[in-house]
């Protein structure tokens, strides 16, 4: 691959940042301030990385303004450093294209309709009246089945399976053994115990410039389609059920369940193994934070951030704690019939009746 080079000063200009020091100094490649060479552009966006600052071999830094004085090279004064860092990132990146054309091994249907510098790879199969716009590539093995739409610039990476009828936007990148548009888990249980297939007859929809990571799934919806809307970011094997929603640049980190029929907003954050699924469609608002493995079993009314589990500890500890716990009950009984004897307002069950945001 072709090393990127630029100059100290075309960067800040890429980002409108403040230069302070030499503009002509060449820079290769990223690293982090402690692992940075004379020729590496860092970042400093956590001030847990702060004290790795001053003495960084790093040939420029990337910083705010409170900071600048503390670079020992040259600094890129800007007001969000780690966005910047995303953003000239890409003007690192290498990645491996697929040569131009059709691979001799791959299959493709001649009723599918091919845009213009289309890239199919080895073994990869494009079913009948699927539609391929410009610029759009098919990775190795890949297979897009029955009149599956797929936008322009798009990516489909090695394995992936892309079902009948999906639809994908412009600029989507799919990262290798995803399938999106696969059955929705529905089944209708008779009287003698067994459980009966539901039919699923929907799709799936992928807005423009969505990204799903690798061996993520995305159902079909059962009536009515799923639908990730525009600038959604998910991580790898996150299991998204049938009739999702999932509103604009809303970010599903790696490991996410979300059962089916959940409506989440835009804007929103579920970290790594988070679940969602309870009894009833969940509906969660904008701008929502969901901290890592937090179950989510019923609906979020208000923005904000949120949080279950217990936190690690010792064995000892921690096993103490599940026996306090399993007696907690007992305890909140007693201290509700002291409460009472004293005249406190408390509800029955000896909490106060503070509205819940979560629902």
């Amino acid at each position: 691959m072709n090393e990127q080079v630029f100059t100290t000063g075309e960067l800040a200009r890429r980002v409108g940042a403040r230069l302070v020091g030499d503009a002509d100094r060449t820079i290769t490649g990223l690293a982090p301030l402690d692992q940075a060479g004379a020729m590496h552009l860092s970042h400093l966006s956590s001030p847990h990385w702060r004290e790795h600052l001053t003495r960084t071999s790093a040939g420029a830094v990337l910083v705010a303004e409170r900071d600048a004085a503390s670079v020992p090279s040259v600094a890129l004064v800007v007001d969000d450093p780690y966005l910047a860092y995303a953003t000239l990132s890409r003007c690192f990146e290498s990645p491996v294209r697929l040569p131009p054309g059709i691979h001799p091994t791959a299959v493709v249907a001649t009723s599918a309709c091919v845009g213009e510098r289309v890239r199919v790879g080895a073994g990869a199969v494009v079913a009948d009246g699927v539609v391929l716009d410009d610029d759009v590539e098919i990775s190795a093995g890949a297979v897009i089945e029955q009149h599956a739409v797929i936008g322009g610039g798009s990516r489909i990476l090695a394995r992936v399976v892309v079902g009948h009828g999906v639809r994908i936007g412009r600029r989507v990148l799919i990262h290798p053994g995803a399938v999106i548009g696969a059955d929705g888990f529905g089944f209708a249980r008779a009287e003698d115990g067994r459980a009966h297939r539901i039919a699923q007859l929907g799709s799936v929809v992928l807005g423009d410039d969505v990204e799903v990571g690798a061996n993520t799934t995305i159902d079909r919806g059962a009536l009515g389609d799923t639908v990730i809307e525009r600038g959604v970011k998910i991580d790898n094997q996150v299991q998204i059920g049938h009739n999702v929603e999932i509103g604009p640049d809303t970010i599903v980190c790696g490991c996410v369940g979300i059962v089916g029929s959940t409506r989440i907003g835009a804007r929103c954050v579920l970290a790594g193994g988070v679940g969602i699924g309870g009894d009833g469609p969940i509906t969660i608002v904008d701008d929502v934070v969901v901290t890592g493995m937090t179950h989510v079993s019923r609906s979020i009314q208000a923005p904000g951030q949120y949080s279950s589990g217990t936190l690690h500890g010792s064995s000892t500890t921690w096993k103490r704690n599940v026996l306090r716990f399993a007696e907690l009950d007992r305890w909140v009984r007693r201290l509700t019939t002291v409460e009472r004897r004293l005249g406190l307002g408390r509800g029955d069950d000896g909490v106060d009746k503070d509205p819940d945001p979560a629902g």
